[in-house]
């Protein structure tokens, strides 16, 4: 939790657009898939294994066309920033699987518990932030010298704080529900919650921070959504096989 977390973070500061990060991060069922298949032994059905490709298709569409903007852009060096970041990208969507697939042994193991399980997950990490201690200390200072502002009752504040602040609680929020989401809906109804959230979001970014975002991306970014919407439903495609009768 605690390597995807902080490579998904940094992987923005290599010269990765948030719109293209939304995408990779909605990508997760690819991965899930390998290693389902290498780690599980798990046999999906053919629409899982279109869905994947849909989503596969998506995802290099959307890193192609990003590329080539960066190399007309930017220079050599900017280009290869880039690489790495792609890098860190894929590095953290299959270590998110690889997590998923040990949570999924373990709830089958002992049962589901999110409460314990959130605490666990979030609880275990904080010492690997030490790491990072002159990163964080550096950040103090730059929020702490941002533009002061003060909101009704509460005291002049830096506004970067104030935004941190908002982006705890809804962080909180957020992942507090997918965790009993888990326990109370079937696998399936999480999976199109999140989607449809990241959606929401990839929409956000384009259409008010203005983020850039061709017709190439938004044809990436409809394989991917649509391959996530087969991988879910496809299923419903496949027609049962009925029992053959045994002859007397």
């Amino acid at each position: 939790f605690f390597s995807v977390s902080v490579v998904n973070n940094h992987a923005l500061s290599f010269n990765i657009s948030l719109p293209l990060h939304m995408v990779f991060r909605s990508s997760s069922l690819v991965a899930n898939l390998i290693l389902g298949i290498l780690i599980l032994r798990k046999s999906y059905s053919w629409p899982r294994y279109l869905a994947v490709f849909m989503i596969t298709v998506g995802i290099s569409t959307c890193t192609i066309v990003s590329g080539q903007s960066m190399e007309k852009k930017g220079s050599t060096e900017d280009y290869s920033t880039w690489l790495i970041g792609i890098g860190m990208l894929v590095f953290a969507l299959f270590t998110s699987a690889l997590m998923g697939v040990f949570q999924e042994v373990l709830y089958k193991e002992h049962g589901k518990h999110p409460r314990e399980a959130m605490f666990w997950t979030h609880f275990l990490p904080l010492p690997g932030f030490l790491l990072l201690a002159d990163n964080l200390r550096e950040h103090v200072e730059i929020f702490q010298n941002s533009e002061v502002v003060q909101f009704a009752f509460l005291p002049p504040l830096p506004i970067l704080w104030l935004y941190l602040a908002c982006n705890m609680a809804t962080q909180y929020v957020c992942i507090r529900g997918v965790f009993f989401l888990t326990t109370a809906c079937p696998s399936l109804t999480v999976t199109l919650i999140i989607t449809l959230r990241k959606f929401v979001s990839l929409l956000i970014s384009i259409f008010y921070f203005q983020n850039p975002f061709t017709p190439m991306h938004w044809l990436g970014t409809s394989f991917v959504f649509g391959g996530t919407l087969l991988y879910m439903f496809g299923d419903s495609l496949v027609a049962p096989q009925k029992p053959r009768e045994k002859k007397e």
